[in-house]
């Protein structure tokens, strides 16, 4: 296979991330590009014996099936909450590690394995890296289909450029979870991520949104100049 420069980052990340996992881990297993490279090394390290009795929770189906295929063996979030670790991407991390996720659309999935685990490590290539959330990514924001248009006026009252997210078809995109997803751009980015985060909380009809706040514990970025680790600004540790 021929990598391309970012997929080559996403390999080292993945591999970095990896070499976190300790035989008889629980694990949360993430949904994502990055993911996937992280799901691949695990797979070898299981396969050839460097590793064993590790169980993930996959995020999405989509991870589901590539667990089974690379042989990483699977259970419920019932059955092995509180996991010891999740790994999984992110489309923005600024320096408090706090995120935007859902892109790929699992981020409800995501959320609840993230917050059933002892560490939350993301792993991302240096572009995902931000100083302030919304700079770039939309934030997702996953709602019921019951008159999904009608958050559209409230949320551009709370300064979102709101949009349906569609598939390849033009039909409106559904989650694994049957739900809808209304991708949200911030022309200067987010000013005040905690209140946001209140708000779409209270707000009857959405689900959940893509905002991560204060749930990583670190964060394996790769760049040109390699692999670093990066915890939350002003962190001790």
């Amino acid at each position: 296979m021929v990598l391309t420069a970012v997929e080559d980052l996403k390999s080292d990340a993945g591999r970095e991330a990896a070499r976190s996992v300790a035989s008889g881990m629980r694990l949360g297993l993430g949904t994502g590009s990055t993911v996937a490279w992280f799901l691949r090394h695990l797979g070898a390290r299981l396969a050839s014996g460097e590793l064993a009795d590790v169980v993930g929770v996959p995020t999405s189906i989509r991870t589901e099936k590539a667990a089974r295929r690379l042989g990483i063996p699977l259970g419920t979030l019932s059955e092995l909450a509180p996991l010891d670790l999740t790994v999984d991407g992110a489309d923005e991390v600024d320096p408090q590690l706090n995120l935007i996720k859902g892109l790929g659309g699992a981020l409800l999935r995501e959320k609840m394995v993230a917050q059933a685990s002892d560490r939350f490590v993301v792993v991302a290539d240096d572009t995902k890296v931000v100083n302030r959330l919304g700079e770039r990514a939309h934030l997702p924001v996953e709602v019921v289909p019951f008159e999904f248009d009608s958050h559209f006026k409230w949320l551009q009252a709370l300064g979102a450029d709101p949009e349906v997210r569609r598939n390849e078809g033009g039909e409106v995109y559904a989650t694994d979870n049957g739900l809808v997803v209304i991708d949200c751009g911030f022309v200067n980015g987010i000013d005040d991520p905690r209140e946001l985060d209140r708000r779409l909380a209270r707000r009857a009809g959405v689900v959940e949104s893509g905002l991560f706040l204060g749930m990583a514990s670190e964060a394996v970025i790769a760049g040109a100049e390699g692999v670093r680790r990066m915890r939350p600004a002003g962190s001790l540790t």
